[in-house]
């Protein structure tokens, strides 16, 4: 239920036509939109109904899988329930049957970063570990790889977390800032549906907290397992290549659970030299008369946006900001975001949407807003006003769905805008 275009959807039904199930795929999406998805798993002997569910459909089958985005207040799913039919996600059902060492990531922001690097640490020393959930990657598609003893880093969204009864052998939580009140009634219930990373934890299990966060740092009272602190303000660089305090926390998590695990010291920085960061996380993207172009479309929420903000201000502080944002509301407040744009004086070129007029609202008589209708005129209205040395980031506070399919192919639109711009000496800093 929700094949999506992410590629968690395409893994799950893999999968199961490797076991010889008989598989049918329901999204609401059309044909036409989930294209690229569909054309992964040609060959497959696989049913499709799109564009809707059918109630049949939810009678017919013995599992089903939902996609995280698939809230669990579906009537669709009530049906499932009340007939007895097991409901499940990937997640869920990868933590029942694998016998690998599971290392899950939450948080609002820093996820995959963390994740990514605890993997890229980890491999230093165990060979058989995998990367897995949140990313795009379904750990059911890797299942049949993984032996007893294999290393297993899950990214776990909150989405991903709601339907799980089990929790990973050791747990990180990297912060929580306000986000998805569009699904979650309350703060409040956000943040119980993170508690469930550690809510099934034992006394033999490990439960790694950001001290640094002050919701973060409580949950500690609530575990049944070891409890560890780590603080981005004790950790040093040492050759990591990403911008920003929020990175040395990030940094400072996957040095925790490494040495948890044992890893030599110098694997570690070997490790953290050879870094190179997330796709789509205050990604360089290329350089264009001399300025600088960033990719930072998972930048949902304004927090993340101020974050982005004062990494570029301190990596390059001579530099004019031009940041592209906007989109959908997702039920979050814009104020410390606005005090930091108009801090720093920068120019905004705003994407259509809900988000972006309650941007402008709390942005008032500011002058430096160029409204755009498509990332295409968001790039060249961008390219025309900076000058060498400037900074252009798409960096959105807001979800994707009024013009794009979702953050990523936000972030693809940007970079292919990017791309077709002038002649450029590219090169890296």
């Amino acid at each position: 239920m929700g094949l999506g275009l992410n590629g968690g959807g395409v893994g799950v039904a893999k999968f199961f036509c490797k076991q010889g199930a008989d598989v049918l795929v329901t999204d609401l999406k059309s044909e036409e939109v989930l294209k690229d998805s569909i054309s992964k798993l040609r060959g497959k002997k696989i049913k499709y109904t799109l564009g809707k569910h059918k109630e049949k459909d939810f009678l017919w089958a013995d599992l089903i899988i939902k996609n995280p985005d698939v809230p669990s207040s579906s009537p669709y799913l009530e049906i499932a329930k009340k007939n007895n039919i097991e409901v499940e996600t990937d997640i869920s059902l990868f933590l029942k049957m694998s016998k690998a060492f599971s290392i899950g990531i939450t948080g609002t922001k820093g996820k995959s970063t963390t994740s990514s690097l605890i993997y890229h640490i980890l491999r230093k020393k165990f060979k058989k570990t995998f990367l897995a959930g949140n990313i795009g990657i379904s750990p059911l598609e890797l299942l049949p790889k993984i032996k007893k003893g294999d290393k297993i880093v899950l990214e776990l969204s909150s989405f991903g977390l709601e339907d799980l009864k089990q929790s990973p052998n050791i747990s990180v939580i990297t912060n929580i800032m306000t986000d998805h009140l569009n699904r979650y009634g309350t703060m409040a219930e956000y943040i119980e549906t993170k508690k469930i990373i550690f809510k099934y934890q034992n006394k033999n299990d490990a439960l790694v907290l950001n001290e640094d966060d002050f919701i973060v740092r409580q949950f500690a009272k609530e575990a049944k397992s070891k409890v560890y602190f780590y603080s981005g303000n004790n950790v040093k660089a040492n050759g990591f290549k990403l911008m920003g305090k929020q990175n040395l926390s990030n940094l400072s998590a996957a040095i925790t659970v490494a040495k948890l695990l044992k890893v030599p010291e110098k694997n570690i920085l070997s490790a953290i030299k050879t870094f190179k960061g997330v796709h789509s996380r205050q990604e360089f993207v290329r350089e264009v008369s001399g300025v600088k172009y960033f990719n930072d479309t998972t930048a949902t929420i304004p927090e993340a946006v101020v974050s982005a903000m004062d990494s570029l201000s301190e990596k390059f502080t001579s530099a004019k900001i031009l940041l592209i944002c906007g989109g959908v509301y997702k039920g979050v407040d814009y104020n410390k975001m606005v005090e930091k744009i108009i801090e720093k004086n920068v120019g905004i070129i705003m994407l259509p949407g809900n988000a972006s007029d309650k941007i402008i609202e709390k942005l008032g008589q500011y002058a430096e807003i160029y409204n755009v209708t498509s990332m295409q005129e968001a790039v060249e209205k961008a390219s025309h006003l900076a000058k060498r040395g400037d900074v252009v980031i798409l960096s959105p506070a807001a979800s994707s769905f009024n013009l794009f399919k979702n953050e990523f192919d936000r972030g693809n639109q940007f970079v292919q805008a990017v791309k077709k711009l002038g002649k450029t000496n590219e090169r890296t800093f």
